[in-house]
């Protein structure tokens, strides 16, 4: 009897990146792994979009367009190269206006991509039709997705196979064209018998040649468990990757997968003896960079707190950087409510973020004390409909401290709307900055805001972790070079070794926390007519918005931080006159640092 032939796309340099480092691997690294697996007979590559967008400028100082440029010349014609978008979100947190969705579009065919996959956090069909229709009429393939996930126990509602027939049905009527069809689970939750079910149902619904693709993580460790039932209930693909970036938060990798299928009716159609040098090739090239433990290691609390594993390093590696990991656990935790009163949402990207961003939000500042932005728009409807209605005691809160009402408009008629989104807002922040205006520029500035200036203009940082000498003590944390200095201190002729990095000093090997002010800037101590202002979350400061001198009231914004991909206004907690500022833009603070002396 004859093995059906199982059609997988190699998801290691992209949702493997994003899963195993949090996105932050340079182009230069990887290029030999991906002509090791073009050579070993891999033809279908996922091989940008997603975050893997963004991290390039935000923490690798590279252009995304360039990567792709590089991705196509390695592989040459006769590969698929895939990428990941997000709806009216295309490859970020905030959803996008229709020229904004077009030129998305039209740029990743200009830089070689085949086929673009296309989900919504929401399952809303109206973020579909229009990002479906730009990517078809672009010349691209559109792979279109129900997004799913298992619910946190002792919930109900959604996200069982019904809904996503629901689902599926409304795209069909909705006439959005696509050339296959993907069930998409980034949590890594869905159970395998929902899994078959909710393939066995689509296969009967949907046309008999439709290509029907199922990706899964095995974060929960029931990834392979998975991709066995979806085959088993007539899935024609799955998605599989390569080590190092496999198992754990990624997906499985091809050579347990092909054991998994021995003696199966099935067959991955590979040479296993060149898959295994191409991995070898892999490793050495990803040897020098750091790997978070939990890349690697199953979360049996996933299914309580739905995290992608494509979130879930993203944001660990993000902790990392403002020296908080230790709070991970708790935030965890705290994700299950936050999941269960926001309304059901797919935690897969921008959802499963805002879900983070709550999560964080309520272990730092308490629960429900402060709404992330991202979260609050979500239950006020702002990325569209959720699946069941939300909490209505975290929508009255949410409207409270937005100041903003519910909606049910579609996002992408909102954002055509404002004038602050779209191309031509865009080409005139490229005119104030004196950058050139091409396509691609202007799609950088519209979905990387400051942050693709700052790259544009030359002024990008990295922000990723390899175990080289210089960061073998290092590697949990980023170092900025351009604020780490060294000194051999000698008091009393004995000699200090001691290094100062932000607002950290490294002396003869122990760690202490200092605010240091340059001579001409010190003030005196905080006096019983002074206060200090102290931040409550560590960040990055981003911009000084009271200067000294300035007059405050309890409540005014002194600085804002960027933290966990938001921004977080550092309050006076009373009135009085800004007596001096501790910190300047771009200074990397740490929880309870003081900002600002108030008098």
């Amino acid at each position: 009897m004859s093995k059906k032939k199982i059609g997988f796309m190699c998801t290691a340099f992209r949702d493997g990146f994003q899963s195993a480092f949090g996105a932050r691997v340079l182009t230069k690294d990887f290029l030999p792994a991906v002509k090791a697996a073009h050579d070993a007979g891999i033809r279908h590559f996922e091989a940008g979009g997603g975050a893997r967008f963004q991290s390039l400028y935000f923490y690798c100082n590279e252009d995304a367009f360039k990567m792709m440029d590089s991705f196509r010349e390695t592989t040459g014609s006769d590969a698929n190269l895939q990428t990941l978008a997000r709806g009216t979100n295309v490859v970020g947190l905030e959803s996008q206006p229709r020229d904004i969705i077009s030129l998305h579009a039209r740029l990743f065919k200009k830089h070689g991509i085949t086929t673009i996959r296309n989900f919504d956090a929401l399952n809303d069909i109206n973020n579909l039709i229009y990002s479906g229709t730009a990517i078809v009429e672009a010349g691209l393939k559109h792979q279109i997705c129900v997004t799913t996930m298992e619910l946190p126990p002792g919930c109900t509602g959604a996200h069982g196979p019904d809904f996503y027939m629901e689902t599926l049905q409304k795209i069909l009527d909705a006439d959005i064209p696509f050339d296959s069809v993907c069930f998409k689970d980034a949590s890594g939750t869905s159970t395998p018998a929902k899994v078959n079910t909710t393939i066995k149902l689509a296969r009967k619904l949907l046309p008999a040649d439709t290509i029907i693709h199922f990706h899964t993580h095995e974060t929960a460790g029931i990834g392979i468990a998975c991709n066995l039932a979806a085959l088993d209930g007539g899935a024609d693909m799955i998605d599989l990757s390569l080590a190092p970036c496999s198992g754990g938060t990624c997906q499985p990798d091809i050579l347990t997968m092909w054991h998994a299928l021995r003696g199966s009716e099935y067959d991955l159609d590979i040479d296993i003896d060149k898959i295994r040098e191409a991995e070898d090739v892999f490793k050495e090239c990803m040897k020098d960079y750091f790997t978070p433990p939990e890349a690697k290691a199953v979360e049996p609390l996933i299914p309580w707190s739905p995290m992608p594993g494509g979130a879930l390093t993203a944001n660990t590696q993000m902790l990392r950087d403002n020296n908080i990991m230790d709070k991970f656990p708790e935030i965890i935790k705290a994700m299950s409510e936050v999941v269960r009163r926001g309304g059901f949402g797919t935690s897969v990207t921008p959802v499963s973020q805002f879900y983070f961003q709550q999560a964080f939000n309520n272990v730092m500042f308490g629960p429900w004390k402060r709404i992330a932005e991202g979260y609050g728009k979500m239950v006020l409807g702002y990325y569209g409909k959720t699946p069941v209605p939300p909490d209505p005691e975290i929508v009255k809160l949410a409207i409270k401290e937005l100041e903003l009402e519910p909606t049910e408009r579609p996002p992408v008629d909102i954002n055509d709307e404002n004038p602050e989104k779209g191309i031509e807002p865009a080409k005139k922040r490229l005119k104030e900055e004196s950058i050139n205006e091409t396509d691609e520029n202007i799609f950088i500035v519209a979905t990387c805001g400051d942050k693709g200036i700052a790259f544009l203009k030359g002024n990008a940082k990295l922000g990723i972790r390899k175990l080289s000498k210089q960061e073998t003590t290092t590697a949990s944390s980023t170092v900025s070079q351009d604020k780490q200095h060294s000194y051999t201190v000698r008091v009393n002729n004995k000699k200090y070794s001691m290094t100062i990095e932000n607002n950290k000093v490294l002396l003869n090997g122990n760690v202490y926390q200092a605010d240091i002010l340059p001579s001409e800037d010190s003030e005196p101590a905080p006096s019983a007519t002074t206060t200090t202002i102290n931040t409550r979350m560590p960040g990055q400061v981003i911009k000084i918005v009271a200067e000294k001198g300035t007059s405050v009231k309890a409540g005014d914004p002194v600085i804002i931080i960027e933290a966990m991909k938001m921004e977080i206004e550092v309050v006076a907690q009373t009135s009085g006159t800004i007596h001096a500022i501790m910190v300047k833009k771009g200074d990397h603070l740490q929880e309870g640092q003081a900002v600002a002396i108030l008098q």
